[in-house]
């Protein structure tokens, strides 16, 4: 650090805190404070320091607290992150795996029952599922602008269509400085909600325009191997849907129609994103309620979770991306969590069980199965 940006820096704090002991280091500078309440103005300090490309931190040492101040490291960035290309690339990408894969999910549905032309049903997939995935990001977008964070366009993730999932979502890179843990709940938890909101418009949809088939003529299809019961567990959300906007379903099942399935993707997309593990929206979001170290028991808590509900290769995956960094942590890692943001939470464990898909074995019983072509 410089003389004058030294003093600068010393300047700034001292203007916002009562300093009790200052200390000068070769990389940094270190403020032991006084004030109790400190979270709204050590958040001005951060922008502040932001803009003079510093960086600082809330620490708790020998039961004191202290503000440590440092020159802004030097950003690690992926050139191919970096291109501004990517993102729509990868946006142009995922949509045409999407179309394709609704256009022969339509095909394969027509061969049973007549839903609509290929092509046309294929875009409405599309719509539907990208329409998720798209207010899920977007969700994230607003609220990160809201507490003025810098954030990259989202980068969708091509999956496998027609043999697995079109897309494995989609995800933003935040460019500015997560402050405090309210700022990482908030922007955390805005995705998740907004992405649901749209899923369960979906999923009405889906269900209000599934066909059925008697139950005689789907057993004599199940025999022929024609149709085949859907395996991958039914979310409560999506139960609910048919129950309430299906056709009439006494006696009857329901084909599991490209909406419908786009509508199970969002509910389980969800479901994952607010899994208390790792750097997942839900990871987030207990790190800032629980804490550091008991983010790590939840994290390993919830891979046994997908494992038990039949996502054994998920929960790999993901623990070996667990195996880095676990979540974002906050410069100001000491002020709580206002309590209405921890009530909050309760409902999201809530919305997370509703958005998972339950295995068949501990299904409602009252509740019809799905399937599939």
């Amino acid at each position: 650090m410089s003389e004058s940006s030294q003093e600068q820096v010393i300047a700034l704090v001292n203007s916002l805190f009562r300093v009790l002991e200052f200390n000068k280091g070769l990389y940094s500078l270190e403020f032991k404070i006084g004030d109790s309440e400190f979270k709204e103005t050590f958040e001005e300090l951060a922008r502040k320091l932001e803009s003079m490309n510093y960086i600082c931190k809330m620490e708790l040492l020998e039961g004191d607290r202290y503000i440590v101040v440092q020159k802004f490291p030097e950003r690690k960035t992926r050139k191919w992150l970096s291109s501004s290309w990517i993102p729509r690339i990868l946006f142009v990408v995922v949509i045409g795996f999407v179309m394709i894969d609704g256009y022969y999910r339509t095909i394969g549905t027509n061969s049973i029952v007549e839903i609509g032309e290929p092509l046309e049903m294929a875009g409405v997939y599309t719509l539907s599922l990208l329409g998720i995935l798209g207010v899920h990001e977007l969700g994230h977008i607003v609220a990160a602008k809201i507490h003025k964070l810098k954030t990259s366009w989202p980068y969708f993730i091509p999956g496998i269509p027609i043999f697995g999932i079109p897309t494995f979502g989609a995800f933003i890179q935040s460019r500015g400085l997560t402050i405090n843990r309210e700022i990482l709940f908030d922007v955390a938890i805005a995705g998740p909600i907004a992405g649901l909101v749209i899923a369960i418009l979906v999923a009405m949809y889906g269900a209000y325009s599934a066909p059925v088939l008697e139950t005689q003529l789907a057993d004599q299809m199940f025999e022929e191997g024609r149709l085949s019961e859907f395996a991958f567990g039914e979310p409560l959300f999506l139960k609910w849907s048919i129950e309430v906007f299906g056709n009439d379903t006494a006696n009857k099942e329901i084909i599991l129609t490209p909406v419908l399935w786009a509508a199970w993707i969002g509910f389980f997309i969800t479901f994952l994103n607010l899994m208390p593990a790792w750097q997942l929206d839900g990871g987030h979001l207990i790190r800032t309620v629980l804490g550091a170290r008991m983010h790590k028991v939840t994290t390993y808590t919830s891979f046994i979770i997908l494992a038990l509900i039949g996502f054994e290769f998920a929960a790999l995956i993901f623990y070996f991306w667990s195996r880095g960094q676990f979540s974002a942590q906050p410069l100001d890692d000491l002020s709580p969590l206002s309590k209405k943001r921890k009530v909050l939470y309760l409902g999201v464990i809530g919305l997370a069980i509703l958005c998972m898909p339950f295995p068949e074995n501990i299904c409602m019983p009252f509740m019809r199965s799905l399937c599939i072509f």
